[in-house]
């Protein structure tokens, strides 16, 4: 008895998140500290190509003809999106270029790293693929600081809300004010240098 065989259906959504993902890979890498302001909400990729010495194998990968393997992936939704709130016209919203804008000024505020070493690729989205695209996005590349360096994308939580465990991202990227004011950590920088060491070990493996 043979198995059933499910027909391809190119309008189910995995689907068309998949194409909504590969639309944003193959968009041209633009550097991060040089943006122009422009409208939309979507989902985007981060690349890193510098010598920060545990970050070595994954900007290797990045040389030459283009980057293929995100440090880290994300999402923008328009104002009201995280409430369900929809827009009158979600294209006039710069929610993608803030949020991209938001990480260039984190990784300015970083004592060991280069604005210079980053590029980004990103994708304006129908608001209804975003979380679909971004979730792939994680999926297809599992990026160092969506999976084991957590906080890059966080913000200040406010005075009052420092009782929290300082971010692992700001332990090895010192220099965001807010997060000197959380708790420190009970492993060092060193501790989490040997996990990133591991981490691309174990990517490596998979190859």
């Amino acid at each position: 008895m043979t198995g059933q065989v499910i027909p391809f259906n190119p309008l189910d959504k995995c689907n068309l998140g998949v194409s909504v993902v590969k639309a944003l890979v193959e968009q041209k890498p633009k550097q991060l500290a040089d943006l122009h302001a422009f409208h939309g909400a979507g989902i985007y990729a981060i690349d890193y190509t510098g010598n920060f010495k545990p970050y070595a194998s994954l900007a290797m990968q990045n040389q030459g003809s283009g980057p293929v393997a995100p440090i880290y992936v994300g999402k923008a939704i328009p104002v009201g999106g995280r409430k369900g709130i929809a827009l009158s016209d979600a294209s006039k919203s710069q929610a993608l270029f803030n949020r991209l804008r938001e990480h260039a000024e984190t990784i300015q505020a970083a004592a060991n790293l280069e604005i210079q070493d980053f590029q980004c690729r990103y994708l304006v989205v129908d608001d209804i693929w975003i979380p679909l695209g971004e979730s792939l996005l994680i999926t297809e590349f599992s990026p160092l600081w969506n999976s084991l360096i957590d906080g890059f994308g966080n913000h200040d939580p406010g005075s009052g809300r420092y009782k929290g465990l300082r971010p692992r991202w700001d332990v090895l990227h010192p220099g965001r004010a807010w997060a000197d004011k959380c708790q420190p950590r009970q492993e060092s920088v060193q501790d989490i240098k040997n996990d990133v060491e591991e981490f691309f070990r174990a990517k490596d493996d998979k190859v």
